[in-house]
Order: structure tokens, then sequence, then C-alpha cells
């Protein structure tokens, strides 16, 4: 196998260590209902309502909230239900969801759709209430989004500095090991072309010095 095409599957090799590092690379910051309260339900014919929260986006998924079923009653949750999360961050950008409730007649009611975002979860839990007047009452928790709620300030301003050289120093440590095991894969193939080359030298003395001895001893063949 040749130089080039080794480098491929090592620069895979050495980026997938990097990574497996430095997880914190990588967000995936989860979304779970804590508890959440209706006032009222727009399902009529039905005493009891089906609720459901949704984000928009092909990679969504519609969560059902099975256990809230009636208005003023405050239904509790500890994250691990089968149905949970709601939804997760993998970066700073905002989503669009809302809190429905299904309608076997017309399109599903809409309770509130807002602006969902990782710095909504500001509070040191990383809780979030989001309140609609004469609709619900909700609070989420993601504690992931902590590390993308907080507000800059002078002092985030200096630990985003440290993190942005930490992660220079990383990057230039990554670089210098790739071209270290690149080096030593090439001075390897070099040593082994010398040393082919210094083999075929011995081989071609061997002949050479047969043809020396046989000219001193008088062996060469008269025709």
């Amino acid at each position: 196998m040749s130089l080039p095409n080794s480098r491929v599957p090592l620069l895979l090799f050495i980026s997938s260590i990097f990574f497996a590092s430095f997880p914190g690379l990588m967000l995936c910051a989860v979304v779970s209902l804590s508890s959440i309260e209706i006032y009222k339900t727009h399902e009529w014919l039905k005493a009891t309502s089906t609720v459901y929260f949704l984000c928009k986006g092909r990679e969504e998924n519609k969560t059902v909230l099975p256990d809230v079923k009636k208005p003023h009653v405050i239904y509790a949750f500890n994250g691990q239900e089968s149905w949970q999360p709601l939804t997760n961050f993998s970066s700073k950008q905002c989503k669009r969801c809302g809190l429905y409730e299904e309608d076997s007649i017309t399109s599903d009611d809409v309770f509130d759709e807002w602006e969902f975002c990782p710095s909504d979860f500001a509070a040191r839990d990383g809780e979030y209430i989001r309140f609609k007047e004469k609709e619900f009452n909700a609070t989420f928790l993601c504690r992931e989004c902590l590390s993308l709620a907080r507000v800059p300030g002078a002092s985030d301003e200096h630990d985003n500095g440290k993190g942005m050289h930490i992660a220079v120093g990383v990057l230039l440590s990554a670089l210098v090991s790739i071209i270290l095991v690149l080096g030593l894969v090439g001075a390897y193939k070099f040593w082994q072309k010398k040393i082919r080359e210094q083999d075929q030298a011995r081989f071609l003395k061997l002949f050479e010095d047969g043809d020396d001895i046989g000219d001193e001893l008088g062996l060469d063949t008269v025709i």
C-alpha cells in the first residue's frame, strides 16, 4: 500500500480518537418535561383530552403526554418515562415548538406555540417555565443547556478566551501528531528502500567478486 493511500484511514483513526477524547465538542442537550397543568380542554365531545408536544422539523417526533387528561391537575414527572425526552438541542439554534390537543373533528387545537431555545434554560437547575394564561403552566428541564444558556460577561469572555486557547492547543497537538505519524511512516518506507538497495548492491558485489577470483585462477573459459 502506498503512502498517499495510507493517509486516509490514518486521519480517520486520529479524528475518532480526538472526538472520543473531547466529547464536549459534540453537544446533545436533552429536554424533558418536569411538570404540567392544563387549565382547560378544547375538545368538547370527550371527557378527557389527548395532549401532545411537537417541534417543527423532519427529525422531530410527536410526543403524546399519556397521563395529561384533565384540567386543573398538576402532573409531575421524573424524566424517565417511556415517552421522554420531548426533544433535544445539538446547537444554540432555536426550534419552533408547541403544545397541542388532538381534535376528532377539525384540525388539532393549539395551547401555545413558541420559539424553544437552549437559552431559555437559564435557571441554576436548568429549568424553564412556560406559562400561557388560561391555557397551561409547564416546567421543562434541560441541564445540558446550562452551558449554552449562560449570559456572556467579563468572566465568561475570559473563560471563552481560555477555552479557545485550549481548543487551538488541542488542534495543534493533533496536527503535530498527524505529521509525526506520517513522518515515521515515510522514514520507515525510506529505510526499507535503502535496505533493498543495499541488498541489491551486495548481490551484485558477490558476482563481481566471483569474476575477480576466476580471473586470478585463470578459470576463464577459452573459446
